[in-house]
């Protein structure tokens, strides 16, 4: 019975493995991302009615943070360059987030079985972060790089503005800010098709 029970665990393990969703192949456009993964699109424009927050936006922060790996990871940091200590922090997933901070969203949220691994509860999860973010700080939702700023130094450390103290994230922000603006631009071309049914897109996509 025990030998049953474990064969069940190995096979629902390797379902939900295989049901994990791989990088999208043209991660620099907005339109193949959304186009081989309607889906994602649909969490987009969910997050997008709930949070206020543009389509374009926590894609290209989420981008920077895990290049689409579901189960990305900061990497192992090492003794000697060779015993294993464990990882830089605890990110994880599509949006990177941080133990604490996640809890703090499923806390205020409700959404008690959301997964960081998983494309709608990350996406959600940056929507709410980039909402508080214009609560707390100001900053406006369509704004990438000082949002990103917020994603990345916390609430209290942008009213620090601890990101003058570190010239490399200052260029990293303005990276995933020209990155949305790419976005924003190539959703422009897409979205009529984007948002059209399955049954237009047969005849005329």
């Amino acid at each position: 019975m025990k030998q049953l029970s474990w064969l069940w665990v190995v096979i629902a393990t390797q379902l939900l493995l295989g049901c994990a969703t791989p990088p999208p192949k043209d991660p620099e456009n907005l339109c193949a991302i959304y186009q081989e993964n309607r889906s994602w699109y649909k969490a987009a424009k969910n997050t997008r009615d709930k949070w206020g927050v543009p389509v374009h936006v926590p894609l290209a922060m989420m981008y920077q943070e895990s290049s689409f790996k579901h189960n990305a990871a900061p990497p192992m940091e090492y003794f000697l360059g060779f015993i294993p200590i464990g990882r830089a922090s605890d990110a994880y997933g599509y949006a990177q987030a941080k133990t604490m901070t996640w809890d703090d969203y499923v806390r205020e949220t409700g959404n008690t079985w959301s997964s960081r691994s998983n494309f709608d509860d990350a996406m959600d999860f940056m929507g709410w972060f980039i909402y508080k973010s214009h609560q707390i700080n100001g900053v406006s939702k369509w704004d990438a790089r000082n949002q990103y700023l917020n994603y990345h130094e916390g609430w209290g450390g942008y009213k620090r503005k601890t990101y003058n103290q570190k010239a490399w994230l200052i260029k990293v922000a303005d990276r995933v800010d020209a990155r949305s603006k790419r976005y924003a631009a190539q959703y422009r071309t897409c979205q009529e098709n984007l948002d059209s049914s399955w049954l237009w897109r047969l005849f005329f996509g």
